[in-house]
């Protein structure tokens, strides 16, 4: 096979990069829904946001369907189970009481979200006093523990997966903050004992445990009671913990279907700030474009995934190739042949490492020279042992000082300069708003950055120009409309979101597909506040004067729609009139005009524009009377 130089050295690197970013993360998350089931879970009440009346069992139960919805789109590889504690049946691994793990027929107790799954689970209070049933499961007298039982089954099903490869969380949804509140003596400080022992267990394990708390009427949840030593939370991380908590709820109840790119690391890379020192940093994407999932071509009978396989066939004898088929080059007559790895290694720039340059000060730094969005890096102390102190060290002097890094990163094929602009921590009453890092920018090349050129169109001679007026006017308009605290995150792709909502139709067997709201169109409401309307009005007047008379669409006929047509027509018989149009028609020249030409002819005479070319040219003709 004859090797072809261009593409050998084509620059793929940005399709590779962005495929990894977009399907391929490097670790799958591992998550047991942990609910409590007791009484009061039924008989505690919050309002909805359409003012009826929800329990909290109902609150938790809709809020994991509708992460299961999101997450059978967003991350189809992670794995779930859905574990009840307090309840009256019991199921689950270790045959303890008090512990009922939901799942489906034929399937794991841990397993990836189906759509069987799902649809089951929507109908699970309606079955849930028939078929598990609640109870108390902590209770004066009894030496059942169910908060113990419900830890060591969720610490059972996530013995699945290595740490290295896969995040395990345990998600508690519950509205007791004291569960050993009805018991005392030597009883009580023994439960409490053995259930933080098993959940610091499974925090030694790499299992994080979090807490989502449903405050009581007029009682808010304290979890100073018992969840902060479960938790690990004193002092400031206590008083942080509730805010953040309320809003994370809020925030899984009310993130239906919108797609959050996960902070879960793409990759480790080594960071060589000298010779002899080097640390290992974790890379994350933060913000990367959001695209439908890849197609899978699925077996018409038995509905399994197809896997693809090629075979090299010899054109000779028809034989199947056992080896990979080697490329080769001519060289003085003679052919060189090259193997896959050979021309790897030739299209080798890089080692993919990142290498400290030395230092500039922040104000060198343009915001042109942000090529495209940053990766943002972090320290770990997996591979490299002190990685962490190191980075802080560099971290907080490049603070004080305002520098930035310059450092040559890049994979195979396309090695580039970096900056690194250390970001401090952020902090407000709700917590941590922006972590402690640095944003890998990468900088352009020289050929990369474009020199503006203003280039003016107009041939009336001098170009018109923006008054200080109109300048004043415009301004007064951008503030009027600006969005405050924007972010894009706050909006959602309609496209897509339609998109995942017609797939969860048909998968679901819904007969309706829900309805999605399109954040992306203009606020009629606010666009028509009277601080707005005056502004847009001051600033037509400036630009246009009092006697411009606006064209309305098209659609819209009346007054505007006839002036527009009119003008256009004024427009055409004043360019129809640089031709002679009985001279072209007699020569047979009318061929060689364009179709816009042809139309400006029909537009100044009020004929109709539609058609081809040799219809367009007959239509002319005729009116000529030729």
């Amino acid at each position: 096979m004859e090797l072809d130089p261009d593409e050998v050295f084509a620059d793929d690197e940005d399709e590779l990069e962005s495929a990894s970013y977009q399907g391929k993360e490097a670790t799958k998350e591992l998550v047991v829904y942990l609910v409590d089931a007791s009484p009061k879970m039924f008989s505690t009440t919050c309002q909805s946001d359409n003012g009826d009346d929800e329990s909290h069992f109902h609150v938790a139960v809709s809020c994991i369907a509708q992460c299961l919805k999101t997450q059978i789109i967003n991350s189809s590889y992670d794995e779930l189970a859905i574990c009840f504690f307090n309840t009256r049946e019991k199921k689950n691994i270790q045959d303890l009481n008090g512990v009922y793990v939901f799942n489906v027929a034929d399937r794991e107790y841990l397993d990836r979200p189906t759509a069987r799954l799902i649809k089951e689970f929507d109908y699970i209070e309606e079955s849930f006093s028939k078929l598990i049933g609640s109870q108390y499961g902590i209770l004066a007298g009894s030496r059942n523990n169910s908060l113990y039982n419900a830890l060591w089954v969720a610490q059972a099903l996530l013995r699945k997966g290595s740490t290295k490869t896969a995040d395990k969380r345990i998600l508690l949804f519950t509205n007791e903050d004291d569960p050993f509140g009805s018991i005392n003596g030597i009883t009580k400080k023994d439960m409490i004992r053995t259930t933080l022992q098993r959940a610091k267990d499974a925090q030694e394990l790499g299992i994080s445990i979090e807490l989502l708390p449903l405050n009581r009427p007029n009682e808010e949840f304290n979890a100073s009671h018992f969840y902060a030593e479960l938790l690990g939370l004193e002092d400031d991380d206590l008083n942080q913990f509730m805010p953040s908590a309320l809003m994370r709820f809020n925030d899984l109840k009310n993130q239906l279907r919108k797609r959050i790119f996960k902070k879960r690391k793409v990759r480790r890379i080594t960071f060589t700030i000298a010779n002899a020192l080097s640390i290992e940093l974790n890379t994350y994407a933060l913000i990367r474009p959001t695209v439908p999932g890849q197609i899978t071509w699925l077996d018409s009978v038995t509905n399994l995934p197809l896997k693809t396989e090629r075979s090299f066939v010899c054109t000779d004898t028809g034989t199947l190739l056992q080896e990979p088929p080697k490329q080769s080059q001519s060289y003085k007559n003679e052919d060189i042949k090259f193997s896959s790895h050979e021309l790897s290694e030739i299209k080798r720039i890089s080692t993919g490492h990142l290498r400290l340059l030395g230092f500039k000060p922040l104000s060198c730094l343009k915001d042109y020279h942000n090529l495209r969005p940053s990766t943002f890096l972090f320290p770990s102390d997996e591979e490299v042992a002190g990685s962490t102190c190191v980075f802080i060290a560099l971290h907080k002097s490049m603070l004080k000082l305002k520098r930035y890094a310059v450092a040559f990163y890049g994979s195979s094929t396309h090695p580039q300069l970096v900056a690194l602009i250390a970001q401090d921590e952020i902090l407000t009453g709700g917590g941590q708003v922006e972590p402690p890092g640095m944003h890998m920018i990468y900088l352009p090349y020289s050929d990369d950055i474009r020199h503006t050129e203003e280039v003016h169109t107009y041939t009336g001679g001098t170009a018109p120009r923006a008054t200080d007026d109109h300048v004043k006017k415009a301004t007064a308009l951008m503030r009027r409309i600006d969005l405050k605290e924007f972010s894009v995150c706050q909006f959602a792709n309609p496209a897509l979101q339609r998109h995942y909502a017609m797939v969860q139709a048909m998968a679901l067997d819904e007969d309706e597909v829900p309805e999605i709201a399109d954040e992306t169109l203009p606020d009629a409401e606010g666009m028509a506040r009277p601080g707005v309307v005056k502004a847009l009005e001051e600033f037509k007047l400036s630009i246009y004067g009092e006697n411009y008379e606006e064209e309305v669409d098209l659609a819209v006929g009346g007054k505007g729609n006839a002036l527009a047509k009119k003008r256009k027509a004024e427009d055409a018989a004043k360019e129809s009139t640089n031709y002679d149009w009985s001279e072209l028609a007699d020569n047979g020249k009318l061929k060689d005009l364009t179709v816009p030409e042809l139309k400006l002819y029909l537009t100044a005479h009020s004929l109709p524009v539609a058609g081809k070319k040799e219809l367009l040219i007959n239509r002319i003709l005729s009116h000529l009377g030729k």
